[in-house]
C-alpha cells in the first residue's frame, strides 16, 4: 500500500516563542520549516502543506494541549484525489536556538503535525496508525525523532491493500489493532469513515437542501469550528451521492492565507472556519453552518434554495427516521469492556452495520430521483432526450431537474448509463423498478414486454405455474397502465432497508519484524504467504468470492517480494473465483518483466495467461482509438439542415420517436412523397412536435369511472377523433391498442364499437346531409347486423388507413402468436396521424399510406399459417427489441425455478456476447444485456440450480451467477471454440465441454477443476438417446446410430424439403430438429417419432433458418432464427 508520511516540524526562535507567548499569533513572526526529502505524488503541490497542518495558523501554548486531528483532500488537474491525515500535538520547548529557557517563567509548548497522505480515504485507519506512533514518539527523545518516524512508515509500507469485497486486513501497530476495510465492490470507493455524522449535524430538511444544492453544482462552503468535522461530512456528503461523483473544485479545509480560493468563478465545495464566516459571506455562495445545522445563501437569508423532488425526499426522511444513530444504546445491556481491541471490534461491527444502511438509504434516495433516465436513452448513437424526460417529471419538480440536467456530475451519471454499467444504482433500479406505476409513452410501448400474463388465473398448476405462464390466452397485447408521473414513485416502506448484508472476513498479517532490514522483509513476505496459503487451504471451495480475494493478496504479496511467477499463478486463479477484480494493468507489467528464461516456463496455465494478456494488449490498442468517442454523450437536437436517408434515421432513432429501420424507411418515403429525396428540417420540426403532440394528449385523456370498467386494465387511448355524429349516438371516437369505442357526448357515456380482431369490412362512405353527402367512415363487426358508420368528414380517409392497419396488424398478432405485430401496427397508426398533420396537403394521405404496412401485406402476400402450425404455435417474443435491426438468436436456454427463485428464466444469447435474460412466467424482458466476452457464445447450460455456464468462441467457458446475475469467473482451459456443454445425468456435480480441436474436458462443479481430458472427433450437432445417438449435420436428412456400433447408422430420416439441419434436441419421445427450407429460406422444424423414426410434423414459424432450440419442462419448446427473423418461438408439446 502506498503512503506518504510528511513532517512538519515548525521551529521558533526565542523572539517568535516570545511573541507568541504573548498572544500573537506565529503566523506573523518569521518561521522556519523543515521537511524530510521523501517521495510524494508527482502531482502533489507541497507548498500549501504546512498552512493545511497547521489551517488556524501556529500558536504557542503555556500548558499541554490534547490531540488534535483533522483530515485533508488534495485534487490533481485530471480531477484524481489524494487524501490525509494530520495530528496536531505540543511538546516541551526546552531550548531555542541553543539558549536555554529561563525556568523561572512558564514553561511554553511547541505545536509539531505529522501528515500521513495516502491514495485512498482510510481516514479512520490511518487516525490509528498516527495515535500509534504518538505513543512511542511521546517518551522519546528528539534525536530519535526521525528513527522512530522511519521505522513506523516502514511498517506501513508493508502493509498491503485488501481488493473489493469482504476481506478487510489488521495489522498490530501496538497498542491498537488497526483495520484496513476494503471496498464493498468495484464501483465504490473505500468507506472508512462515520457516514451518520452528516444525520447528526442536520435536520432532514436541511440534509436534503444540501444534497440538492451539490446535485446542482452551486457555490457551497461549508463552516464548523472543528476542522476535522469539515471534512468528515463534506466527504460523507458526497458518498450519500453516489455513484454520481463532484467534479468540480473540492476544499473542504482552507486554511487563513486561502480564502480568495473562494473568488473562484465556478461551482465549488471548499470548507471554512467559523472564525471566517462574516469575512467569506460577501460573496455568491451557499453557506452551510455545520454547527448550527443552518444553510442560508450570502446574498439573503431568506433566499429560496433549490429543493430535492417531493416524493424522493419524503421516501428519504421515511427511512431516515428509523435510524438508530447513536451508540450509547447499543451498550445499555453491556458491562464495562476491558480490552480495548474488543471494544473497538465492537464498535466497528456496529458502525459498518450503519454505514451499510445508510448507503442503502442513500442509493435510494438517488435512484427516486433518477428513476427512468434510461427510458431515454439511445444507446447506439449514445443521445439523451432531456426535453422528454423532463415532460415526466411533476412540474413542481422541473426547475430542480432543469438545473441537474446542465451540470457535469450529471453528464458523468449519463455516460455511465449509456455504457450500460452495472453498478450499485443499476442494481436497485432494476430490483425496485414498479412494472406498473404509469402509461409509457408511445415509443416504450414495446418497452414493456409480454406481460399480460401476470394475472394469477393466467397462470399454470402450481407445479408448473412457477415458471410458465398459459399460453393459451389468445390476446397477447404488451399491458399498459394509466399514467403517472416518474417522479412520483414511492417504494414501498421496508424495500431500501432490506438488501442483505454479507459477512466480513478479516485477514490478520504477521508481527512487524524488529529490524526492517531486506532479509527480515523477505521473511516477512514469506510468513504473509504462509498464512495466505493456509487461509485459502481452509476456505471451501464453494466459497469463490472469499477464495479470489486470498488469492489476490498472495498475487500481490508475491509481486512485491519479486515471486512474478508464483503471482501470476495466484492472478490466473481469479478467472475460476472472481474475474471482476483480476489486476490487468498489473499483470501486464508482470508479464512485460519477465525475462526469457520464466517465460519459457513449463507451467501450461501460465502460458496460457501470459497469451491472453498479449491479445488482450492487441486488442486494447485496437479498440484504443473508440474511446473517446465512446465517452461522448449527445443530447437530442433537432436538425438543421435537410437530411437524406441516412440521416434521418439516425435523427429519428436519436429521437425515440421508433428504433425499427423498417419503419424509418417507410416514414421517410412518406415525408418525401412528390419532393426530392430528402427531409427539410422545418418540416421533421412540424412533424416531430405533433407527434410529441399526440402523445401528450394522450397522456392526459381521463376516462371516467364509467368508460374505463368496459375496457381492459392494460388499455390506453392513444387516439381520439373530434366530435362526431355517427350511427349509434353523438361523441368522439376513441382508439385504444385493442378496439374502437365511443366515447358519448354530454354524459361521458361508453359505447362499443369494435375489437379489432371482429371486424370484418372497412371502406369510406358517404352520409347524406340536406343536399351534399359527408365523407363517413363505414365498419362491419362480426355478430352485428348493422354496420357502424361515422361521420369523420375530413378525418375520414385518415381514420380509415388507421383502422385498416389496427385490423390488419391484429389479424397478423393473432395468426403468428406474436404480440409485436400489434405494437408494430400502432405505432404506424400514428405516424400515419403525424405524416397527415404535418404534410397539409392533397397528397397526404396517400404519403401516408406508405406506412400501411400490414394492411399491404394482407393486400399482397397471403397471410394463413398452415394449421399444424398454428395449433403448435403458441406465442411469439422479440428479444431485438432494444436494437435497431434484428439480431440472430444463437443460443436458447431455459433455467426452472427454484425454492429460493419461484421465477423462471429464459436466456437468449444474440451476437457479439449479448444475452438477454426473460421472466419466463410473463415472458418480460428482466436483463436488457448481459456483456459474456466479445464473441459469439455457442453454447449455454444450466448448472448446479444457481449457475449458467456459456461456451463461447473465444474458447472461455463464463460462468454467470444466477443470484447476482455477474459474469464473474471463467474457465481457459480450452484452446479452441467451446462447441458443448453437458451436465452429468447421474452426478448433477460433474460438468463436460468440448472444443472444436476435440477436447473434451469433465470438470468438478464445485472446484471447476479439470478432472479428466480426452481427445475425440466432434460432429455438428449431436444428441445422445439411451442406446442411440441421433446426429443431424448441414444436410437433408438425420441419421441414428447405436451406440455400441459406431461404425455406421443403422437408420436414416430424410427431411423433406430441408437445405440443412442447424440444431436437433429431444423432448418426451420426440426428436425436434430445426433447419432451413430448399424451396424458401424460411425456417423449418421437423418433429421426429424416436420409435419409428417418421417425420411427425413440419413447422413453419420463422422468416429465416431456425438456429437454436431448448425445451421448457418437456412442456414447451422454444426455437430461435436467424438474423433476418430474430425471433423466439414458443411450440406446445403434444
Amino acid at each position: 500500500m502506498e503512503y506518504y508520511l510528511l513532517l512538519c516540524l515548525q521551529k521558533r526562535r526565542d523572539r517568535s516563542l516570545e511573541a507568541s507567548a504573548n498572544g500573537e499569533p506565529a503566523s506573523r513572526v518569521e518561521a522556519t520549516s523543515t521537511t524530510e526529502d521523501i517521495s510524494v505524488p508527482k502531482d502533489l503541490d507541497l507548498i500549501a502543506l504546512p498552512q493545511l497542518c497547521f489551517p488556524g495558523g501556529l500558536q504557542l501554548s503555556t500548558e499541554q494541549r490534547d490531540d488534535s486531528y483533522h483530515f485533508l483532500v488534495f485534487t490533481d488537474l485530471f480531477g484524481n484525489r489524494t487524501h490525509g491525515v494530520v495530528v496536531q500535538y505540543y511538546r516541551d520547548s526546552g531550548a531555542q536556538n541553543g539558549h536555554r529557557w529561563n525556568s523561572s517563567k512558564s514553561r511554553l509548548y511547541a505545536p509539531f503535525a505529522i501528515c500521513i497522505i495516502s491514495k485512498f480515504p482510510y481516514y479512520n485507519a490511518l487516525r490509528d496508525c498516527l495515535s500509534c506512533l504518538l505513543v512511542q514518539l511521546r517518551p522519546g527523545r528528539l534525536a530519535d525523532f526521525e528513527e522512530t518516524v522511519k521505522e513506523f512508515s516502514a511498517k506501513l509500507s508493508l502493509v498491503p491493500m485488501p481488493p473489493p469485497g469482504q476481506l478487510h486486513v489488521s495489522f498490530n501497530l501496538r497498542p491498537l489493532q488497526v483495520v484496513l476495510p476494503s471496498r464493498e465492490d468495484q464501483d465504490r470507493p473505500v468507506i472508512d469513515i462515520d457516514l451518520h455524522l452528516p444525520l447528526l449535524c442536520f435536520t432532514h430538511e436541511t440534509l436534503l437542501q444540501v444534497l440538492s444544492c451539490l446535485l446542482q453544482e452551486q457555490r457551497l462552503v461549508f463552516f464548523s469550528a472543528d476542522w476535522a468535522r469539515l471534512t468528515l461530512v463534506a466527504e460523507s456528503l458526497l458518498l450519500y451521492l453516489q455513484p454520481l461523483c463532484w467534479q468540480q473544485p473540492y476544499v473542504p479545509v482552507l486554511a487563513r492565507g486561502m480564502l480568495d480560493f473562494i473568488m473562484a468563478p465556478t461551482a465549488l465545495l471548499m470548507g471554512c472556519h467559523i472564525s471566517h464566516f462574516e469575512e467569506v459571506a460577501t460573496e455568491d455562495l451557499i453557506l452551510v453552518n455545520i454547527d448550527d445545522s443552518n444553510i442560508q445563501t450570502s446574498c439573503s437569508e431568506n433566499a429560496e434554495l433549490p429543493t430535492i423532488p417531493l416524493a424522493a425526499a419524503e421516501s428519504f426522511i421515511s427511512r431516515a427516521e428509523c435510524l438508530q444513530l447513536h451508540y450509547d444504546l447499543e451498550l445499555c445491556h453491556l458491562g464495562a469492556g476491558t480490552d480495548t481491541n474488543e471494544l473497538r471490534f465492537h464498535r466497528r461491527a456496529w458502525q459498518r452495520n450503519l454505514n451499510s444502511q445508510i448507503q442503502n438509504i442513500t442509493l435510494e434516495l438517488v435512484v427516486n430521483i433518477f428513476r427512468g433516465v434510461q427510458d431515454f436513452l439511445n444507446y447506439e448513437h449514445r443521445v439523451f432526450n432531456s426535453e422528454e424526460f423532463l415532460r415526466t417529471r411533476e412540474p413542481a419538480d422541473q426547475p430542480f431537474y432543469k438545473k441537474v440536467l446542465d451540470t457535469h456530475i450529471f453528464h458523468s451519471f449519463l455516460r455511465d448509463r449509456l455504457s450500460r454499467k452495472l453498478d450499485a444504482f443499476s442494481r436497485m433500479e432494476l430490483n425496485t423498478r414498479n412494472h406498473s406505476p404509469r402509461r409509457p409513452l408511445l415509443s416504450e410501448l414495446s418497452r414493456s414486454g409480454y406481460n399480460s400474463y401476470n394475472s394469477p388465473e393466467n397462470r399454470l398448476s402450481k407445479r408448473l405455474g412457477a415458471s410458465l405462464p398459459n399460453l393459451e390466452q389468445p390476446d397477447t397485447v404488451a399491458a399498459i397502465s394509466p399514467n403517472r408521473p416518474a417522479s412520483l414513485r414511492k417504494m414501498t416502506p421496508d424495500i431500501g432497508l432490506k438488501s442483505p448484508q454479507k459477512a466480513v472476513k478479516v485477514f490478520r498479517l504477521p508481527e512487524f519484524p524488529p529490524p526492517l532490514a531486506y532479509h527480515y522483509v523477505q521473511n516477512y513476505y514469506s510468513d504473509m504467504v504462509a498464512s495466505l496459503g493456509k487461509a485459502i487451504n481452509a476456505t471451501p471451495p464453494d466459497d469463490s468470492a472469499l477464495l479470489a480475494r486470498y488469492h489476490y493478496l498472495r498475487g500481490l504479496v508475491n509481486t512485491v517480494s519479486n515471486r512474478r511467477l508464483d503471482a501470476l499463478e495466484d492472478f490466473q486463479s481469479l478467472y475460476k473465483t472472481d474475474s471482476d477484480i483480476f489486476p490487468s494493468q498489473m499483470v501486464k507489467s508482470l508479464v512485460d518483466s519477465l525475462p526469457d528464461p520464466e517465460r519459457a516456463d513449463r507451467r501450461p496455465e501460465l502460458k496460457r495467461l501470459i497469451s491472453r494478456v498479449k491479445r488482450d494488449q492487441e486488442r486494447e490498442r485496437a479498440r484504443h482509438g473508440n474511446e473517446q468517442e465512446e465517452g461522448v454523450v449527445k443530447r437530442f437536437e433537432l436538425p438543421k439542415k435537410y437530411m437524406q436517408l441516412e440521416e434521418f434515421v439516425k435523427c429519428v432513432q436519436e429521437s425515440g420517436i421508433v428504433k425499427d429501420q423498417g419503419t424509418i424507411h417507410r416514414l421517410f418515403d412518406a415525408l418525401t412523397v412528390g419532393h426530392q429525396k430528402q427531409v427539410g428540417p422545418d418540416l421533421f420540426r412540424v412533424f416531430y412536435t405533433i407527434w410529441k403532440e399526440t402523445e401528450a394528449e394522450a397522456q392526459e385523456v381521463c376516462l371516467p369511472a364509467s368508460v374505463s370498467e368496459h375496457i381492459e386494465p392494460s388499455e390506453c387511448v392513444f387516439k381520439v377523433s373530434s366530435s362526431v355524429k355517427t350511427s349509434r349516438g353523438v361523441g368522439k371516437i376513441a382508439m385504444t391498442q385493442r378496439r374502437l369505442f365511443l366515447l358519448t357526448d354530454g354524459r361521458p357515456g361508453y359505447v362499443e364499437v369494435a375489437q379489432y380482431r371482429d371486424i370484418e369490412e372497412v371502406k369510406v362512405s358517404s352520409a347524406p346531409f340536406l343536399l351534399l353527402r359527408i365523407p363517413s367512415l363505414k365498419l362491419r363487426v362480426r355478430g352485428r347486423k348493422d354496420a357502424f358508420e361515422a361521420n369523420l368528414k375530413t378525418e375520414t380517409e385518415l381514420w380509415n388507413l388507421m383502422v385498416k392497419e389496427m385490423w390488419a396488424g391484429r389479424n397478423m398478432a393473432d395468426q403468428h402468436k406474436d404480440p409485436q405485430y400489434m405494437q408494430q401496427a400502432l405505432t404506424n397508426a400514428l405516424l400515419m396521424d403525424a405524416v397527415v398533420g404535418s404534410l397539409q396537403s392533397n397528397k397526404a394521405i396517400y404519403a401516408a399510406s406508405k406506412l400501411a404496412h400490414f394492411d399491404r401485406i394482407k393486400t399482397e402476400v397471403p397471410m394463413m399459417v398452415p394449421k399444424t402450425t398454428a395449433e403448435t404455435l403458441k406465442h411469439k417474443i422479440n428479444p431485438s427489441l432494444e436494437l435497431t435491426a434484428p439480431q440472430a438468436v444463437d443460443v436458447l436456454l431455459y433455467t426452472p425455478g427454484t425454492h429460493t427463485d419461484t421465477h423462471s428464466q429464459l436466456w437468449v444469447s444474440v451476437s457479439g456476447g449479448k444475452v438477454m435474460v426473460f421472466d419466463a412466467s410473463s415472458w418480460s424482458l428482466t436483463h436488457t444485456c448481459l456483456q459474456v466476452g466479445n464473441a459469439r457464445v455457442n453454447c449455454m447450460l444450466g448448472v448446479d440450480q444457481d449457475q449458467v455456464w456459456m461456451g463461447s468462441e473465444d474458447s472461455v467457458i463464463y460462468i454467470i451467477s444466477m443470484v447476482a446475475m455477474v459474469c464473474n469467473r471463467q474457465l481457459t482451459e480450452h484452446r479452441a471454440e467451446v462447441t458443448g456443454l453437458a451436465v452429468g445425468t447421474d452426478n448433477q456435480k460433474v460438468g463436460y465441454s468440448c472444443s472444436a480441436e476435440g477436447s473434451v474436458m469433465v470438470w468438478d462443479v464445485a472446484t471447476l477443476q479439470v478432472n479428466l481430458l480426452m481427445r475425440r472427433s466432434i460432429v455438428e450437432k449431436q444428441m445422445d438417446m439411451s442406446s442411440r445417438s441421433y446426429v443431424c449435420a448441414d444436410s437433408a436428412e438425420v441419421c441414428v446410430w447405436h451406440l455400441k456400433d459406431t461404425t455406421r447408422p443403422y437408420h436414416r430420416v430424410a427431411l423433406q424439403d430441408c437445405a440443412g439441419c442447424h440444431c436437433i434436441i429431444k423432448v418426451k419421445n420426440q426428436v425436434w430438429v430445426g433447419g432451413v427450407g430448399r424451396s424458401s429460406t424460411k425456417g423449418k422444424i421437423y418433429i421426429l417419432d424416436t420409435e419409428r423414426h417418421l417425420v411427425l410434423k413440419e413447422l413453419h414459424g420463422h422468416n429465416d433458418r431456425v438456429t437454436s432450440l431448448c425445451s421448457a419442462e418437456d412442456r414447451y419448446v422454444l426455437s430461435g432464427a436467424a438474423k433476418h427473423d430474430g425471433k423466439i418461438a414458443i411450440w406446445k408439446v403434444e
